[in-house]
């Protein structure tokens, strides 16, 4: 049985008792102190694990919405709606800028609208940070990419591109012909020659590859490979007109005149070679002597160019003005040389053309000299030869670019009745300046009709190997501003 308490004992009872009292107190109000901490604790621990979540599933309902999102903008494409596909693109990126799927459709859109320079910035886009997967497709990208570098004339870029798709399709002919063309386009034709013969390993028959292979090679002056590549092209696409152009070219630099002006006439078919056909299929009837046709094609070429600001146009513009000046027609010719001044004024010898002639409308003498027809011309000289030299024509003769004089001096016979001495004169009118092989034809003549002196009169002048020439030998060389000044005197 428990022992009894007694009154002596009670004050350490109650003493132990109160003790016991605080001491569970002070547990209670730790225990209190500890689970209202924890409390707030695990409600703090359980908002954020619910943000967690709801953050993920945002982000996982997102994630699967956007798919969605980008495919219909795939499919507004699809149905040409192009600004609707473009917004909806823009509502994508706006609120994801490394969605490259959608830059992608936002750039076919721009395409689609033929708002090709946006179009460009969101390829680049692309091209900088995508990852290409089964999706947003690496190569089918890059074909699109490169041709619109090409159209906006971004070649090295284009050539970075083709040479990347020549090793992902390295059987594909056709980036090994683009890689070609890029390459010629940028000056390395040796380059671009490489991947033309790999492009027709690959496939023989692309017609254009043969094409661009023989102006290659014609550029090079290797005309016999390049008229064979040529010809192969025309055998596999009759249609590829432009190679006619280079062929007449070739066939008219080995004397074909015939064969050049049957290619240049196939050639016209090809819009953009058909003014040049006309200007080459011209020289080869300047060649021909058919004056009259030559200045019809001229006429026709200067007509195709609206502006009259194309270089070719120039070209044009010169050889109708020599046609002019080969039919005597100097008036017509000082009009083109200069409209062609106007427009470039170091072109070839206009400027020497239009000083050589500014004289005509000052010199009426001058102007007859060179106009006139060859019955008249005649005249003109047998009256320079009197009244000038003191020479009486004995026979005149009309030749190319002007006439010859056999001669005589205009003297009444002495008492003695000596014989009078023949002298041999040649006048020229042409367009270049006379050369030396000109000056040893008429010493020849002069030999061979016994003369003792002879003249050669040009109003274009003489090169510096016939002023070498005619040194020290029977020959006078009247030029130019001698020849108005005899003009003057025989017109008076």
């Amino acid at each position: 049985m428990p022992e009894a308490v007694g009154i002596s004992d009670f004050p350490k009872v109650c003493v132990a008792d109160f003790s016991i009292q605080k001491s569970d107190r002070k547990f209670r109000f730790f225990r209190r102190l500890f689970y209202g901490s924890f409390r707030k604790k695990m409600i703090v621990l359980i908002a954020a694990i619910s943000v967690v979540v709801i953050g993920l599933l945002v982000f996982i309902i997102k994630a699967a919405a956007a798919p969605k999102k980008v495919d219909r903008v795939r499919r507004l494409l699809k149905q040409g709606k192009n600004q609707a596909a473009a917004k909806v693109a823009k509502q994508i990126i706006a609120k994801d800028q490394k969605n490259y799927l959608a830059h992608y459709y936002l750039g076919k859109a721009y395409l689609a609208d033929n708002r090709g320079e946006l179009a460009l910035i969101e390829y680049k886009t692309v091209n900088e940070h995508a990852l290409f997967d089964a999706v947003l497709q690496e190569v089918p990208f890059r074909r699109e990419f490169a041709a619109m570098l090409v159209k906006f004339d971004h070649k090295e870029e284009a050539m970075r591109e083709y040479l990347l798709l020549t090793k992902q399709e390295p059987t594909n002919a056709d980036n090994f012909f683009n890689a070609g063309k890029l390459s010629e386009q940028v000056g390395r034709k040796d380059l671009a020659l490489g991947f033309y013969k790999k492009c027709l390993m690959l496939n023989p028959k692309n017609a254009k590859a043969h094409a661009s292979m023989g102006y290659i090679l014609f550029q090079s002056k290797q005309f016999t490979e390049a008229k064979q590549e040529l010809n192969v092209a025309i055998s596999l696409n009759p249609e590829e007109y432009s190679c006619y152009y280079f062929l007449g070219k070739i066939l008219k630099e080995s004397k074909d005149i015939a064969g050049a002006v049957k290619a240049f006439d196939k050639a016209q078919r090809d819009s953009e070679y058909k003014q040049k056909a006309l200007i080459e299929r011209s020289t080869c009837y300047m060649i021909a002597n058919r004056i009259d046709n030559a200045q019809i094609d001229l006429q026709r070429a200067i007509e195709l160019d609206k502006d009259g600001t194309k270089n070719d146009t120039l070209y044009a513009r010169y050889f109708l003005a020599a046609c002019y000046e080969k039919n005597r027609k100097i008036e017509k010719a000082i009009e083109q040389w200069q409209i062609i001044y106007s427009k470039n004024h170091s072109f070839r010898d206009v400027a020497s053309k239009l000083s050589e002639y500014k004289d005509l409308q000052a010199n009426d003498s001058l102007k007859d000299y060179l106009t006139c027809p060859d019955a008249e011309f005649i005249e003109i000289c047998k009256n320079l030869c009197l009244k000038a030299l003191n020479l009486s024509a004995q026979k005149a003769d009309s030749v190319r670019d002007g006439c010859s004089i056999l001669a005589v001096e205009a003297k009444e016979d002495d008492w003695r009745n000596m014989r009078k001495q023949a002298q041999y004169l040649r006048f020229y009118r042409a367009i270049e300046p006379v050369e030396d092989t000109a000056v040893r034809e008429v010493l020849d003549k002069a030999k061979a009709a016994n003369c003792t002196k002879s003249y050669v009169i040009a109003s274009s002048g003489f090169t510096r190997t016939a002023i070498a020439f005619a040194e020290n030998r029977p020959v006078e060389l009247i030029e130019k501003q001698r020849l108005e000044t005899l003009l003057t005197t025989s017109s008076s």
